[in-house]
């Protein structure tokens, strides 16, 4: 061995190597080069992640692609090393959202506030009364610690969770339709993210759908005559996510509750996003909110948690008690129900409504949807300096007014005025803005803009002021 040793300190680096010449697994894992990757992710994933690389190293021996350089066991570490943690990264990662979409479904959408993190830190970390009644000392219901104020808020009977707002529509279509009718506009037939379809879901269900009225135009009478023996549930779906203009009619929840309750049928309302708030109060387009259409005389209410409401994902439906009673004993309601981290960020979440005065300063969604454009455009100028010293000569990077959208099918056509970086290749100068794009979502934290218009459009409403400092690191790993 020490006349292998000698020969490799006076051979050249780049002298070709032979199967021969690659470290032993046991010599290596014995090095002290190795000591700090054992103690860091233990015996079986370093030998394991050696086990390969050796094994690519005989493979380059037989291919005449081997030199002693690559046989250091400094440089078997390092690759050992970079492999593990990259295989140890998450796969879940923060990102800077620069979209332009501020509740961003394929970004997970609401951000929570700081009292909703803390509760979820609490209950990751000790155990709960997720089920127990701590009055009693026996077993309670999971929705009992959310149910009180969302009554409060909407002024509803009673109210249950589950895991989103299209398992509470399956949820309510298979207790009270399953092998029953459900009559609903054809105007209102949406479809949601996914190709997910309000007939799929009526189909999974058990239900039957039929369709009243036309796309552009349903009335009153529509309804009515569509009601027979077998029809269940009348229903009315928020188009959240599309707007027809023209020549069009809808009927008002309060005229279809006025029909259901002469004929005997409930009526459930699909708000989608949902609100709890008037959001002109604050500039914003206004939404149909939950309190308008309990009041309405809707029977059954169901919306989204991290949409509007600026919570976890969730599916919330708030409406009579005994409609509630029959939903929560459907077996389906076990296999949909949400979890502690759920309700745990639910609860407090839904509490900062009680002072609607506080709401634009503790609700992130909130805080985003009100930020003025004269902020934003005063931010972007006090970045710019940094992100044209990174991009360099190869890109023109401008302060540019754009337009947000709110976003997950809520207000589509409603845009926020916006500030922002437009960022285009130079005159002459070599580049690609689908490689600019795709390396900054190589970044430590990735930062997601949008291409669009020979440009890339870094729209930030989204970047809060306490996530410049690490926004400004990232321009830092930039390489020209």
């Amino acid at each position: 061995m020490d006349v292998e040793r000698d020969r490799r300190l006076v051979t050249p680096d780049s002298t070709p190597a032979s199967a021969a010449d690659i470290p032993s697994l046991d010599r290596l894992l014995n090095d002290n080069a190795f000591a700090t990757l054992l103690a860091q992710f233990a015996r079986a994933q370093v030998t394991a992640t050696l086990r390969g690389e050796l094994d690519l190293l005989r493979r380059r021996a037989v291919s005449g692609d081997l030199t002693i350089a690559a046989l250091s066991v400094e440089a078997i570490a390092g690759i050992v090393g970079s492999s593990l943690t990259e295989r140890a990264r998450p796969r879940l990662r923060a990102v800077f959202n620069l979209t332009g979409t501020v509740l961003h479904t394929n970004l997970g959408r609401a951000l929570l506030s700081d009292a909703a993190v803390q509760s979820v830190l609490r209950a990751l970390t000790a155990p709960v009364n997720l089920e127990f009644d701590l009055k009693t000392g026996g077993r309670g219901d999971r929705d009992d610690l959310v149910e009180p104020l969302l009554c409060e808020l909407t002024s509803a009977e009673a109210a249950t969770v589950v895991n989103n707002n299209a398992a509470a529509v399956l949820l309510m279509l298979n207790t009270l339709a399953n092998r029953r009718e459900v009559i609903v506009s054809r105007g209102e037939l949406v479809e949601i993210g996914g190709a997910f379809r309000i007939p799929d879901v009526m189909r999974s269900a058990g239900a039957k759908l039929v369709e009243a009225g036309t796309t552009n135009r349903t009335h009153a009478s529509d309804y009515a005559d569509a009601i027979g023996a077998r029809t269940a549930l009348l229903m009315k779906v928020h188009t959240s996510n599309y707007r027809i203009n023209g020549f069009t009619a809808s009927v008002g929840v309060a005229e279809l509750a006025a029909i259901g309750r002469a004929r005997g049928v409930p009526v459930a309302i699909d708000l989608g996003s949902g609100s709890l708030i008037d959001l002109g109060g604050w500039g914003l387009p206004k939404e149909p909110t939950v309190r308008a259409a309990i009041a309405a005389g809707a029977d059954l209410v169901s919306f989204s948690g991290d949409k509007l409401l600026g919570g976890p994902q969730a599916g919330i439906i708030v409406g009579r008690r005994d409609l509630i009673g029959r939903l929560k004993k459907n077996p389906l309601k076990r296999a949909l129900r949400v979890g502690k981290l759920t309700l745990s960020a639910l609860e407090p979440m839904l509490s900062l409504y009680r002072a609607p005065e506080l709401l634009a300063e503790r609700l992130p969604t909130l805080r985003l949807l009100t930020r003025t454009a004269a902020a934003i455009e005063a931010q972007t100028q006090r970045l710019l300096p940094i992100v044209q010293a990174a991009l360099g000569e190869a890109y023109e990077v401008t302060a540019t007014a754009m337009s947000s959208q709110i976003g997950s099918g809520a207000l589509p056509v409603d845009q926020l005025p916006s500030y922002g970086f437009r960022v285009s290749k130079a005159a002459g100068k070599r580049g690609s803005l689908g490689a600019l794009e795709a390396t900054l979502r190589e970044l430590p934290r990735p930062i997601l803009g949008r291409l669009a218009d020979k440009s890339l459009w870094l729209d930030l409403r989204c970047l809060e002021a306490a996530d410049e400092a690490e926004f400004t690191v990232q321009w830092n790993y930039f390489d020209r």
